[in-house]
């Protein structure tokens, strides 16, 4: 009994000290956290979506982008859902003549209680690119009826894409991207008065910006795709550099100020270096083509671009339509930070 009682003590005692220290070395599983995706979203807004454009009246977002064949216009209260809106198609180009091909870029503004759209086109082929325009009455964009006001004169009557207007001190400006002669070649931003929404002022075409530093001469020399910006006393206008087959099309700028004459070179300064991209890791490449918006409630401004997911994917429509928010530095200059790779999650536009 002794001995039975002896063996099963050091049993005992075996199976609880193997135990406690079988215990003692189990590492504990690492706690999962959730990612919190509430009030969140993740780009791209838009799978497809080259050139983005947006207007904002009456608490309603207006998109456009490129489709080559017809101008499309999106109608939403939230910029981040983009993605579940249907398109409006608004304009389908006649089957023949200068504007019937190669719609590129359009861009819808308000002026004056009207809607207009300034889009680019030519008859098939490249080098007749110019800018043209349609008029609306309507209240919402999306309905009524457009009517063609026909090709905007430009002086020198060149090749012109990409263009833009800005209504600033009461003069309504319009800059777009051109050639200097019809050979082709360099891409040069430029800008002219308006006397209203179709019609140029008369004087010649004025040379803002050329491509002049090694960022903005990748594939070749490009400035494209201006859009302007004004914050309190100061006026920007934010472009895109370099050929948009390569991953290294990004952002320029050049600034003046809202006193000054625009029409005047000597009145921009422009950075030396890229405000925004070229691009970022995670599905963010060839960031370019711009346009600026505010959140619902008005606190916060937010940029909207194109970027490829993967490299070396061109001037097609594997590009998408990316948003994130930006801020101003204390010296009134736009602070865009870099793009967002598309894995992140960013918080929904303040009000939506």
């Amino acid at each position: 009994m002794k001995n039975a009682l002896f063996s099963t003590l050091i049993l005992l005692w075996f199976i609880g000290g193997y135990g406690c220290k079988s215990t003692s070395t189990v590492t504990p599983p690492t706690p999962v956290v959730p990612t919190d995706t509430v009030g969140k979203f993740k780009n791209p807004i838009l799978p497809v979506g080259p050139d983005p454009w947006v207007a904002q009246r009456d608490g309603f977002y207006y998109v456009m982008h490129t489709t080559g064949n017809t101008i499309r216009i999106y109608k939403t209260r939230s910029m981040s859902r983009l993605g579940s809106v249907r398109a409006v198609t608004v304009w389908t180009p006649p089957v023949t003549g200068p504007n019937s091909r190669n719609i590129w870029a359009p861009e819808l503004h308000s002026v004056n209680g009207k809607w207009y759209v300034y889009y680019t086109a030519d008859d098939g082929a490249d080098r007749n690119h110019r800018m043209f325009v349609l008029e609306n009455e309507a209240a919402d964009p999306t309905t009524g009826t457009w009517v063609d006001r026909g090709s905007l004169a430009l002086p020198d009557n060149k090749w012109a894409i990409d263009g833009t207007l800005l209504n600033l001190n009461s003069q309504l400006y319009f800059a777009w991207s051109g050639w200097d002669t019809d050979l082709g070649g360099a891409q040069y931003i430029y800008i002219a008065k308006l006397t209203n929404p179709y019609t140029v002022a008369a004087g010649p075409r004025v040379r803002l910006s050329a491509p002049d530093y090694s960022w903005e001469k990748q594939g070749f020399g490009v400035n494209e795709g201006p859009e302007f910006l004004v914050n309190g006393n100061k006026v920007f206008l934010v472009y895109s550099a370099s050929y948009c087959a390569t991953d290294l099309y990004a952002l320029g700028q050049l600034s003046a100020s809202t006193t000054s004459d625009l029409l005047n070179t000597a009145s921009w300064t422009k950075s030396a270096t890229p405000v925004f991209g070229p691009y970022a890791s995670g599905s963010t490449y060839g960031v370019g083509h711009n346009g600026f918006f505010k959140s619902p409630d008005g606190t916060e401004n937010w940029i909207i671009y194109h970027a490829n997911p993967a490299p070396g994917q061109g001037c097609g429509d594997f590009r998408s339509i990316r948003m994130q928010p930006f801020s101003y530095n204390t010296d009134g200059t736009p602070n865009f930070g870099t793009p967002d790779p598309a894995t992140n999650y960013i918080k929904r536009p303040a009000g939506e």
